[in-house]
């Protein structure tokens, strides 16, 4: 069998003038805090103070010997390097490389002897060679002051409008020793596939040998024999085609269980396993129905309305994810009524952890290939590792059934065209043949079974606007750029692949990254960590509309105020498009997750704290939602089933009431007269609509505390209407929790928050009652 040796734990780093105890996976960054030799990259604004460390060349280093069984050959394995590297074993060259998106393989059995030797991996500064390769093949427009286009690293390193510019070098993920004999499996890729209630599963098997010997590759699914495949000796490659009668299919959430087989390709050589490969799989059809220029995502034979989240990497140095922490956010998406999972194109390939997760969770993931917001060059020496990139990552990501879909890339088709980038015509390439002719025949080739779509926005075609909502995917970002939020009414694209809105994290997030004193909204270090263009500046006229001019605002009320917005914002747009289910067929938030403490569009701050959007999150991708909307003049409650029972019940609008009865997986309009207040309740569903006479009036709260195992349960009673009642859990204790954001009671309601913390932690019951902890919109609009 073959036999691995993990190279994983302490290495040496070596700068100028510096060496200091490394740990492998990771990265410069992560080990020179580790050392105490650089400041926190998250705190003010030391992510200047750190900017020399990307400009750095450096070098681990560590002694290795094979410890393993006698092995005819030895390989060393790299699975991601961080990116322009030379390896070096026993003084001898292997190779370099420069792509931080692929893993690397070097045959090093003649080097190792028994004795110690000395590996030593050298990193050149990601900006020496983006640099190089911009003045070898000539400037390409971008959307910031970055060459991360002329590199395949992970763009968002470079910074974002949400993001620090900390670029990283480091052995990233894991390395290992692989010692094996006569042949190993270089390549399994499975395409399972459900259609007719039956699956199917078309394999491909790669083989690498030391010598010519005929293999066999036995397909088990549990203990099932599916095929043997003969893999004559001088072939390199089997593949097999079985129909797999009796499973059950993988199902995204919402439209049944996400079945999940164990599939194990055995390698044999006569009666001896040379090597072992297993994962978990499922069998489900996909497909996107483009008809009429609709986007409607179809698995198993089912529409399915996309509820999503836009995906970032959830660290700036990702080699400090692990399988933990992938559990805990893709949990917390699950839990907020998501179905899907967008993996953006300025990061990485995720973890196999990540997709794993997905696949147990019933989680659906479209995966952007990396490119993102730029033109980039088609010519050597970045083409031939665009390809290579994109053929290992297309077999490396098929076993997983939560991966429906491949897109070509964010943005760039349609930024090319509307900022207008290489208007002069300057460069003759810019990116174009890889989303509309590279990447779809790798696609073709070795992915058949997921639908591929050449980037997001896209139309379908040249012959309509990237970016329209009557053709394909949108992205609706004039409304936070330049419109209140109300402007999201003002029209039903076909599918909303991205849309958000602004918000600071969570008020120890941001209290611990900013040591401003006092802390304003516009104080240094607040400003630091405020990455878009005018951010402020649109999250103060995004208020005005609303809240009227809320200069001069504490830093406080601008908390509470802008987190609202953000709530308001989001759910505006999304009830608007859910009530247009199945013309508009699905909304992709911007964004789940974020990378470090910032204001930003995400629902989960940087230091894993729901911002009140999550919460928010959760009642708007409620698979039984009712809203009031705007139709033709008048009012409409949408009553949105997006389960696959019938909806009947009495309809309570104010004072009157009706039975209704909605169809599975449909939406119903019913007109209701317009009025200031208007209330709507269906089972346990409520939507609650204010017209244009708003009353801060105070609400007379009462609040009860009680100490429970675990934490405070905290009753509020309103007398009066209690408009956006917010408890700030982190303001009790910083690692405390509350299971729900903003709530509106009506006169005569009570509501219970259920504030948790580790069972170490006594949350001391008297600070419910301190300023800023439990509040409501009239106390605010008073402040």
């Amino acid at each position: 069998m073959i036999s691995g040796q993990d190279l994983a734990g302490a290495w040496e780093l070596h700068g100028d003038d510096l060496t200091v105890a490394a740990t492998v996976p990771g990265c410069v960054h992560t080990d020179l805090l580790a050392a105490g030799r650089i400041p926190d990259p998250f705190l003010d604004d030391n992510e200047h103070a750190v900017a020399w460390v990307g400009r750095a060349d450096w070098t681990y280093r560590r002694d290795v010997t094979w410890t393993g069984p006698a092995h005819e050959r030895i390989d060393l394995v790299f699975e991601g390097l961080d990116t322009v590297a030379t390896v070096e074993l026993a003084g001898t060259t292997l190779g370099s490389t420069r792509n931080m998106h692929r893993g690397y393989r070097y045959d090093v059995t003649a080097l190792l002897d028994g004795t110690p030797q000395p590996l030593t991996v050298h990193f050149e500064s990601a900006y020496a060679e983006a640099e190089r390769v911009r003045e070898l093949l000539g400037a390409r427009d971008n959307a910031y002051p970055e060459p991360f286009n002329f590199i395949r690293k992970m763009a968002c390193g470079f910074g974002w409008d949400w993001g620090p510019t900390l670029v990283t070098a480091g052995i990233w993920r894991p390395v290992r020793l692989e010692g094996w004999s006569t042949a190993r499996l270089a390549e399994v890729r499975p395409l399972a596939t459900f259609d007719d209630g039956v699956g199917r599963l078309d394999i491909t098997v790669g083989v690498r040998r030391t010598r010519e010997r005929d293999l066999r590759a036995r397909v088990l699914l549990g203990d099932r024999e599916l095929a043997v495949l003969e893999i004559g000796c001088d072939e390199s490659v089997a593949t097999a085609a079985v129909d797999v009668r009796g499973v059950t299919p993988w199902n995204p959430r919402g439209y049944g269980d996400p079945a999940l087989y164990t599939l194990t390709v055995e390698l044999l050589d006569g009666d001896t396993v040379l090597d072992r490969w297993e994962r978990r799989t499922g069998f489900r059809g996909v497909t996107i129905d483009r008809t009429g220029g609709g986007f409607v995502f179809h698995v198993n034979g089912e529409p399915v309305f996309v509820k999503g989240v836009n995906w970032i990497p959830d660290d700036i140095f990702p080699s400090r994810m692990t399988r933990e922490r992938y559990q805990r956010r893709l949990r917390d998406a699950a839990g907020a009524g998501v179905n899907l999972v967008r993996v953006w194109g300025g990061g990485i390939y995720e973890d196999r952890a990540f997709y794993e997760v997905c696949d147990e969770l019933g989680l659906m993931v479209w995966q952007d290939f990396l490119f993102a917001c730029a033109d980039y060059p088609e010519e050597e020496p970045i083409f031939s590792e665009v390809v290579a990139e994109a053929r290992e990552n297309v077999a490396r990501l098929a076993p997983h059934p939560s991966l429906i879909t491949w897109n070509g890339n964010n943005e760039n088709l349609w930024l090319h065209q509307a900022m207008p980038w290489n208007a002069d015509g300057a460069y003759q390439t810019w990116g174009s043949r890889y989303y509309l002719e590279t990447l779809p025949a790798i696609v073709a080739e070795l992915d058949p079974s997921r639908p591929y779509q050449a980037g997001s926005p896209w139309s379908g075609s040249w012959e309509h606007e990237p970016n329209s909502t009557e053709h394909g995917t949108f992205h609706s970002w004039e409304v936070w750029n330049r419109e209140d939020y109300l402007h999201y009414r003002d029209s039903t694209p076909r599918f909303v692949a991205e849309f958000g809105w602004q918000a600071p994290p969570a008020w120890t997030t941001l209290r611990d990254a900013v040591s401003d004193e006092p802390m304003l909204p516009d104080s240094p270090g607040v400003l630091h960590h405020q990455k878009a263009e005018d951010g402020n500046g649109k999250l103060a006229r995004g208020l005005a509309p609303h809240f009227g001019d809320p200069a001069p605002l504490s830093v406080e009320a601008w908390h509470y105020l802008t987190q609202l917005n953000q709530v308001r914002a989001v759910r505006t747009g999304v009830e608007h498009w859910r009530s247009h289910w199945p013309h508009t067929a699905g909304t992709i938030l911007w964004q789940l997750n974020d990378l470090w403490p910032v204001t930003s569009w995400a629902a989960i701050d940087g230091a894993g704290r729901y911002k009140p959007l999550y919460f928010a999150l959760r009642e708007m991708y409620a698979t039984r939602l009712l809203t009031i909307q705007p139709r033709d003049g008048g009012l409409v409650v949408a009553i949105i089933n997006d389960e696959p029972t019938e909806w009947t019940g009495t309809l309570l609008v104010s004072a009157a009431s009706q039975q209704v009865s909605v169809a599975p997986r449909s939406v119903t309009l019913v007109p209701v007269p317009s009025a200031d207040l208007l209330v709507a309740q269906l089972d346990d569903a409520r939507a609650i609509h204010f017209g244009t006479d708003v009353s801060y009036d105070d609400p007379a709260l009462t609040i009860d505390v009680e100490s429970v195992p675990g934490g405070l349960d905290v009753r509020v009673h309103a007398l009066g209407l209690a408009r956006d009642v917010l408890l700030q859990a982190d303001r009790i204790h910083p690692r405390a929790t509350v299971d729900r954001g903003f709530v509106t009671l009506l006169p005569g309601e009570s509501v219970v928050f259920h504030v948790r913390a580790p069972l170490d932690i006594d949350l001391d019951p008297g600070l419910v009652k301190a300023p800023w902890v439990l509040t409501d919109l009239a106390r605010v609009m008073a402040s």
